[in-house]
């Protein structure tokens, strides 16, 4: 698995300069910074952090999915509507696996490379609306079909660091990189474009498109002084409810809240 991620990070070695003096905004038109990682290397470091994940139950208490196979369709299902908007880019391309991690006290979801995506119980049960819970979805959703996480480790290890995995099996650098994608905090940047994109996959479902804004507005309202890490504190929650609900304003988008309140209690009702 090292040697195929070798091989994909050459590709980028001939590009080096070309990037350099053309001052490459990102991997596709969607902007971002800079990203030494192909596609393969996202999907191939989003599996080896999923394994990581799940080899260490006391961290990450993963609930099993044979024992909980309703939980788990009723979030598979939510995260097939949102890749079926057709606004995914990796839809087709990422594993788009969700794990659910049975912590009631913590605020929490995120979502590795390639589409891997972890949500806490205690998130889950926070959130009184479904479409609220699916604006956060669509924002880690977001955070992986952008690569935010592999455009982040370019910046933090930088292009030296990072082509040392062409000159052989180096485990430690490799150790390091999975230890940073679990501690990665993004950019204002990263999250404003998270924020955008959730109201652009939603706009084309079923669900209310400024969902994720009701999240925040919630967070205000109980005087939520420390939101969760992964919707960081930058921008500010305030401007980001007003972003996300002009976001959806401007793309006219349906931002009424219709779903079944009955199956999303159910669903939380089904968790430890």
């Amino acid at each position: 698995m090292m040697k195929r991620i070798q091989m994909t990070l050459l590709s980028f070695v001939v590009l080096i300069s070309a990037v350099s003096f053309t001052g490459c905004g990102g991997d596709d038109d969607r902007g971002g910074g800079i990203n030494l990682f192909s596609i393969e290397d996202d999907k191939m470091l989003g599996l080896q952090l999923r394994d990581e994940i799940l080899a260490n139950p006391q961290e990450y208490p993963i609930l099993d999915q044979g024992q909980y196979p309703q939980a788990y369709a009723f979030l598979q299902d939510i995260v097939d509507d949102i890749l079926g908007s057709g606004e995914v880019k990796y839809a087709q391309d990422f594993a788009w696996e969700v794990y659910i991690i049975d912590d009631p006290e913590t605020l929490n979801a995120f979502a590795a490379p390639g589409g891997y995506i972890f949500v806490y119980t205690g998130l889950i049960k926070f959130l009184e609306e479904k479409d609220d819970f699916v604006g956060v979805m669509g924002h880690e959703i977001a955070h992986a079909d952008l690569r935010h996480s592999t455009q982040q480790l370019t910046q933090q290890y930088g292009v030296a660091t990072l082509l040392s995995l062409l000159l052989g099996e180096d485990r430690e650098l490799l150790n390091n990189v999975l230890g940073s994608l679990l501690g990665l905090k993004f950019s204002r940047d990263d999250e404003s474009q998270a924020d955008q994109f959730s109201v652009i996959y939603l706009c084309e479902t079923e669900y209310a498109a400024n969902g994720a804004a009701s999240f925040f507005q919630k967070l205000l309202d109980l005087g939520n002084a420390n939101p969760p890490q992964f919707l960081s504190t930058h921008p500010n929650p305030d401007n980001r409810v007003e972003a996300i609900n002009m976001e959806a304003e401007e793309r006219m988008c349906d931002t009424a809240f219709d779903s079944d309140a009955q199956a999303w209690m159910a669903f939380q009702n089904s968790l430890p």
